[in-house]
């Protein structure tokens, strides 16, 4: 059960490595540097070169306007992040994973002949819970839920169909208007949970799922966010549901992308130039005089829009002037980032496919309580990924990357055996610790939040307008999301422009 987010070392963060297929890398040498432009005029001002920014730069160039994408970090792909390993190849850091529905990201990876393989998922996963190890299949009559017992798997199937009739009734254009989106909003998942997911094993599964999709506690969401997700885990002729979130096979994880899926964000980038101007984070955004000046270090750009393509609560540390409104304010006050981090252990091969497993674990215990099997398409070596996620992830923010590390593979220690115990490098990505991003994978929305602040979420501020996975009506928080958000963005520019 999982989803998509992720983590390494301070020093590889913009240093994405020779990838496959011919990528290479962009770095601050392989787009001009801020200071080969101290100022610029343009059409669209667009903040962040992840992947929403990058599709809406995209679009809009297509549209014969001039752009220019001003990055913080010294890498394009925002969340999206390939680790460099230490025997060759990368890793994904970040968000990594794709599947059914997700139509809008395989479209840009299609068009950048970018390929995807299918997710290592023959062979048994692994339930560990009240120190018992169990495999299970994962084509059972019940799929790949868990085999907790009887009266747990009813509890939870029952939830699980409450969940999604409930999210039926959800508009992904505007949640804040479902019929009982104000009784939805004013409780936590955690409190709804605890009425109605009544056996303590049913209460697990549950749990773990919310950790995974979210990485947040039950007791951080609100009911009508979690009804938003789910209804967003689908497109527009396809109703979104809990399984399709948490299922590898047929769901969100089904898919990777041969190389990393940074060499998305890369090789799109690499279409736009000298445009995306990398070590720019960007600090004012003004209006003067019938246009925007957005000031970043290094570069000034005056335009007559402004796109800003960053997670909420980063785009709020921006200073505007004027100020923005109120509601708009109180909203990114309001959507702080969940909190987690990626753990990968290499191995000469992955010696758990042998053993008859497909490297994935759901665990009621660990620093690590859910892993993948990340090896390469051709098992050149074995890549185990583990997710930090929510409380436990928190929890490690201020330890070392040797105490991290020892946690870990303590944890694989347990689900694999001994040969866990010896990786032949680990890399480990911690999000909450990222100046650009501060946790990951989505922003995240407690009781009262959309109802009372969500209409503010896309709409334009003048000639400022919202991007990034957050503000996507379908799969937000995921890869497909932020593409999506780039090119309603750009549609919206146009229009105004």
């Amino acid at each position: 059960m999982a989803r998509e987010r992720q983590l390494s070392r301070r020093s590889l963060l913009g240093r994405t490595a020779a990838v496959a297929a011919g990528a290479t890398a962009l770095t601050a040498t392989a787009v001009g540097p801020a200071a080969a432009a101290a100022t610029r005029d343009v059409d669209v001002a667009i903040v962040g070169a992840g992947l929403a920014g990058l599709t809406a730069a995209r679009d809009l160039v297509a549209a014969g306007k001039t752009v220019a994408v001003l990055e913080a970090r010294d890498r394009v792909g925002g969340r999206v992040l390939n680790l460099s390993l230490a025997g060759g190849g990368v890793t994904e850091g970040g968000g990594e994973f794709i599947g059914p529905t997700q139509d809008r990201i395989k479209a840009l990876a299609d068009s950048l002949d970018v390929a995807t393989f299918a997710t290592y998922n023959t062979g048994n996963n692994l339930l560990y819970k009240d120190g018992k190890k169990t495999p299970y299949a994962t084509d059972g009559l019940l799929g790949s839920v868990p085999p907790v017992d009887a009266a747990g798997l009813a509890n939870a199937a029952i939830v699980q169909a409450s969940l999604d009739d409930m999210a039926k009734t959800v508009p992904v254009d505007a949640p804040w208007t479902a019929a009982k989106a104000q009784e939805w909003d004013r409780q936590t998942f955690e409190s709804w949970l605890r009425a109605n997911a009544v056996i303590p094993s049913a209460k697990f599964l549950l749990d773990v799922a919310c950790t995974s999709i979210f990485s947040a506690e039950p007791r951080e969401l609100s009911l009508l966010f979690v009804l938003f997700y789910i209804a967003a885990a689908g497109n527009e002729s396809t109703a979104g549901t809990l399984e399709r979130l948490t299922e590898t096979a047929n769901g969100a994880q089904e898919r990777r992308f041969v190389g990393g899926s940074q060499q998305v964000p890369i090789k799109l980038a690499a279409t736009l130039g000298d445009r995306v101007v990398l070590n720019a984070p960007v600090r004012t955004i003004a209006r003067s005089g019938g246009k925007y000046v957005v000031t970043a270090d290094g570069i000034t750009v005056t335009a007559k829009k402004v796109v800003v393509a960053v997670p909420p609560p980063l785009a709020a540390r921006i200073t505007y002037d004027p100020l923005l409104p109120a509601g708009r304010d109180q909203l990114t006050q309001r959507l702080p980032m969940a909190s987690v981090a990626k753990a990968i252990a290499i191995y000469d091969t992955p010696f758990w496919r042998a053993d008859g497993l497909n490297g994935q674990v759901v665990s009621d215990t660990g620093v690590v309580s859910s892993t993948f099997d990340n090896s390469p398409p051709d098992a050149s070596y074995g890549a185990l990924m583990g997710f930090i996620e929510a409380d436990e992830a928190r929890a490690q923010d201020a330890a070392s990357e040797a105490e991290v590390k020892a946690a870990v593979l303590k944890d694989y220690v347990t689900y694999f055996g001994a040969k866990a115990a010896s990786p032949t490098s680990f890399v480990l990505q911690r999000w909450n610790n990222e100046a650009y991003t501060r946790g990951g994978p989505v922003s995240i929305a407690a009781p009262g939040v959309l109802t009372q602040y969500g209409p503010a979420l896309r709409k334009p501020v003048g000639g400022i307008h919202w991007a990034g996975t957050e503000t996507s009506t379908y799969w937000m928080g995921f890869m497909d999301g932020a593409v999506r958000s780039g090119e309603r963005v750009a549609k919206e520019v146009l229009a105004a422009l």
